[in-house]
């Protein structure tokens, strides 16, 4: 159960999440908001102290948002019409190309335009890509391929799943962190 509300300490506005989980998190979102995920019975106090002492980390993450926004390429609405026409066609073909590889069988492929995903694969195997992936250098789509691929064998990010996807893509770490860094400018 999440419980959303606003909350103010030393000038920094901050949104607070409380949910079933264990430990602290912090987010600092595109547009600036402070974002705290919080477990249900943790003190107020031992939330704002976690912020305070994360003032300087916010205030670097807002900087870094700040500068990457100048150089943020902007979809036209002709790009996204085309981009989602290409995903239609690359992914089925990449998805059918890799799973044979792999001796993995899935269920439906559907192109989306997550804000905060690449891809995601449920526990039926029907998957689910950013069509923005169409953007981006084919070694990186194929990475997503794969990654969610892998899931059809391991539905977790243990050190069995991560050997699922280099046996695929021995190179797969230095995609993910290029994928990392190219998706911050869409």
């Amino acid at each position: 159960m999440n419980k959303y509300t606003k909350m103010k300490e030393n000038s920094q506005e901050y949104e607070l999440i409380r949910s079933k989980r264990k430990s602290l998190a912090l987010q600092v979102k595109g547009d600036g908001t402070v974002v705290v995920r919080a477990p249900l019975r943790m003190s107020e106090d031992k939330i704002d102290r976690f912020v305070r002492e994360h003032l300087d980390w916010i205030e670097k993450q807002k900087d870094r948002i700040q500068e990457l926004s100048g150089k943020r390429h902007v979809i036209t609405e002709q790009e996204r019409a085309d981009g989602i026409q290409k995903a239609l066609k690359i992914f089925p073909e990449r998805t059918a190309f890799f799973a044979e590889r792999m001796g993995v069988d899935y269920g439906r492929i559907t192109v989306r335009e997550q804000k905060t995903r690449w891809g995601s694969c449920s526990q039926k195997g029907n998957l689910n890509f950013n069509w923005k992936l169409v953007l981006m250098p084919q070694a990186l789509l194929d990475y997503v391929v794969v990654h969610e691929l892998a899931h059809r064998k391991e539905m977790n990010h243990s050190a069995r799943f991560w050997a699922i996807v280099e046996q695929e893509l021995p190179d797969y770490q230095k995609r993910r962190n290029e994928l990392k860094k190219l998706g911050q400018f869409l």
